[in-house]
């Protein structure tokens, strides 16, 4: 449970922007997301590959 504790004279605004920046950094949807569905331990790793050739290739690029 994340807890949120709002200062005095805090914009309600600005305790709701840290509320959703600490939901983000707990990756909780991420893993709900993830749980939906079993993947193999193979299929998550050529994932993972495919990803990690993505990003070679865009920073590449970029160079």
């Amino acid at each position: 449970m994340l807890i949120i504790k709002v200062k005095d004279g805090e914009n309600i605004d600005r305790a709701l922007k840290r509320y959703k920046r600490k939901h983000r950094d707990t990756k909780l949807m991420r893993e709900l997301r993830e749980r939906r569905e079993y993947t193999k331990e193979s299929v998550r790793r050529r994932a993972e590959v495919k990803k990690a050739q993505y990003k070679e290739r865009l920073s590449s690029s970029n160079d």
